[in-house]
C-alpha cells in the first residue's frame, strides 16, 4: 500500500487501540453503517461541485468516506473476519476477472456488452466458487430497502427490464404520464388523500421510467433541479433584503418576477 493509505490504517488502528478514543473504541458494524450511507451521500452531493471545476470537496468527502471503509475493516480485523489487505485484494481479483476486455483477449466493444458481460460472469463466479447465497423468492432482492426511493425505482425498473419487462419507446411512457396525471387529478375531486398519496407515487414511478429510457439518473437529475432552485430562490431572498423588505412584505407577483429575473441570469 501507499504510505498515506498505510498512515491512514495505522491512525484507525491507533484510535481503536487500548488507550485510544473511547467512541471509536466503541463502534460497530450496527453503530456505523449510517455513517458510511452519510458519507456516501455526502460525497454523491459533492460530486456536482467537482464537475463544476471545484473538486476540493469531493476530496474531502471521499477521504470521509474511505475512512468509514477503513473504519469497519479495523472492526473486522479485530473480530478475526477479514483485514483491509483481503478488502483490496478481493476487489482488485473481481475487477481483473469482471474485465476480460481489458485484462484478456475478449472483445467488448460498447457499455451495454460490458454490463451484460459483468452479469454472465457474476453469475460464472457463483457457479466455479459455490459461493452461499441466500435463497431469492424475487430478482428484486437484491435492490436494498433502504436505498432511497428514487434510486430505488430505478434499480427496480432495471431489473424488470432485463427480463423483458418494460415500455418499447418513451411515447409510450408518455402515454402512461397522461393516464396518471388524469388519475391524479380525478383523485384530487374525490378527495381522498390515501389515494392522492398513491397517485402521486405512481406519478413520480412513471418519471422514473422515462428517465432510465432515456439514460438519465433520477437521483443526479433531481438533485440538479434542487440546487437550481435553491440559487434561484436565494437570489429572491437577496432582492428582497436588498429593498428591505421580508416575505411578508412581499407577495407572490412580485416574488415570481424575481424569480424570471433569476432564471434570465
Amino acid at each position: 500500500m501507499s504510505k498515506n493509505f498505510d498512515e491512514l490504517v495505522a491512525v484507525m488502528a491507533r484510535l481503536r487501540a487500548p488507550g485510544g478514543c473511547p467512541w471509536d473504541r466503541e463502534q460497530t458494524y450496527e453503530s456505523l453503517a449510517p455513517y458510511l450511507l452519510e458519507e456516501a451521500f455526502e460525497s454523491f452531493d459533492a460530486i456536482h461541485e467537482a464537475t463544476k471545476g471545484k473538486p476540493e470537496n469531493l476530496r474531502e468527502e471521499l477521504g470521509d468516506l474511505l475512512l468509514q471503509i477503513i473504519f469497519h475493516a479495523q472492526i473486522a480485523e479485530e473480530l478475526g473476519d477479514f483485514t483491509i489487505e483481503d478488502v483490496c485484494a478481493a476487489i482488485a481479483k473481481k475487477m481483473i476477472l469482471r474485465h476480460p476486455h481489458v485484462f484478456g483477449d475478449r472483445k467488448l466493444d460498447t457499455a451495454t456488452e460490458v454490463l451484460n458481460n459483468w452479469d454472465e460472469l457474476k453469475r460464472a463466479e457463483r457457479e466455479i466458487t459455490k459461493k452461499e447465497e441466500k435463497p431469492k423468492d424475487s430478482i428484486f432482492d437484491d435492490v436494498p430497502l433502504a436505498f432511497p426511493a428514487l434510486i430505488e425505482a430505478n434499480k427496480l425498473t432495471k431489473k424488470a427490464a432485463k427480463v423483458g419487462f418494460d415500455w418499447e419507446n418513451t411515447e409510450q411512457i408518455f402515454d402512461k404520464l397522461d393516464e396518471e396525471a388524469t388519475e391524479l387529478k380525478a383523485e384530487i375531486l374525490v378527495g381522498d388523500n390515501r389515494k392522492i398519496e398513491e397517485e402521486i407515487g405512481d406519478l413520480l414511478f412513471v418519471v422514473v421510467n422515462l428517465a432510465r429510457k432515456l439514460d438519465v439518473e433520477p437521483e443526479t437529475a433531481l438533485k440538479k433541479t434542487n440546487r437550481k432552485f435553491r440559487r434561484r430562490f436565494k437570489f429572491i431572498e437577496a432582492k428582497l433584503k436588498e429593498d428591505g423588505k421580508s416575505f411578508e412584505e412581499s407577495n407572490l407577483e412580485e416574488m415570481d418576477a424575481l424569480w424570471n429575473q433569476a432564471k434570465k441570469i
